[in-house]
């Protein structure tokens, strides 16, 4: 098996914790990024960057040196870092475009830059990006956050065209909602049924930062089907 070197931004949070525990325990070597300052569990064999401001080219690039340095090189970038905000135009704030536009588009897009030089160096280089289902069509309360997450999408197909004579491959999942607790909390009664698990979101993105998805690229890829037991 190969052993992966993979940067996870957002990996403090839920989705990021559950992603990275997946590769370590898969034997690949993982460093968190996020901008919360402490880690809320434990990264055998890799590293924890905190605090960073991940809008900030120079905050990415710092993240960058540290993991390379500790790492010899990365294979993989796995950009979740994002949030979520239901919110009407004509009873909301125009911040809250700028807050969607920044944490879900302009966190990947500035990270994805800083790497880019250490993932050519890759025999398979892997970029992953968190789009969105709600993204394809959006419903009342959903533009900004919407908007933001095709960013993603147009991101991803775009770039995938760029490096397209490289050894990297770029491609996005869009999830519907994940089976989170911060999503069971704000949705009490709702039917999580059909929520998606952590697990096999992390499932998918393991085999997409694989060598073993070499043919795949461009791709924004549906994740619908409910929680699995694991």
């Amino acid at each position: 098996m190969t052993t992966l070197n993979v940067i996870i931004t957002g990996g403090f949070g839920a989705l990021g914790s559950v992603v990275s525990q997946t590769f370590v325990e898969q034997g690949h070597k993982v460093c968190r990024v996020d901008v919360a300052d402490t880690a809320p569990s434990d990264n055998p064999n890799g590293i924890d960057i905190g605090g960073l401001d991940l809008t900030r080219i120079e905050d990415c690039q710092r993240a960058i040196e540290e993991c390379t340095q500790a790492f010899g090189g990365i294979d993989a970038l796995i950009n979740i870092a994002g949030g979520f905000s239901w919110e009407t135009l004509e009873d909301g704030d125009l911040e809250t475009w700028h807050k969607m536009h920044n944490i879900n588009l302009a966190t990947a897009l500035t990270m994805t830059k800083a790497a880019l030089p250490i993932l050519k160096q890759s025999q398979s280089g892997r970029i992953i990006n968190m789009g969105a289902v709600g993204a394809l069509s959006a419903d009342i309360g959903l533009g900004a956050y919407a908007a933001s997450k095709a960013g993603i999408h147009r991101m991803t197909e775009a770039l995938a065209k760029e490096l397209a004579d490289t050894t990297i491959n770029v491609n996005a999942i869009m999830p519907t909602i994940i089976d989170t607790p911060n999503n069971r909390a704000a949705m009490p009664d709702a039917d999580t049924r059909d929520w998606v698990s952590p697990h096999s979101i992390a499932d998918l993105i393991l085999f997409l930062a694989s060598p073993q998805s070499h043919c795949v690229t461009g791709a924004l890829i549906p994740v619908s089907r409910g929680g699995i037991a694991r």
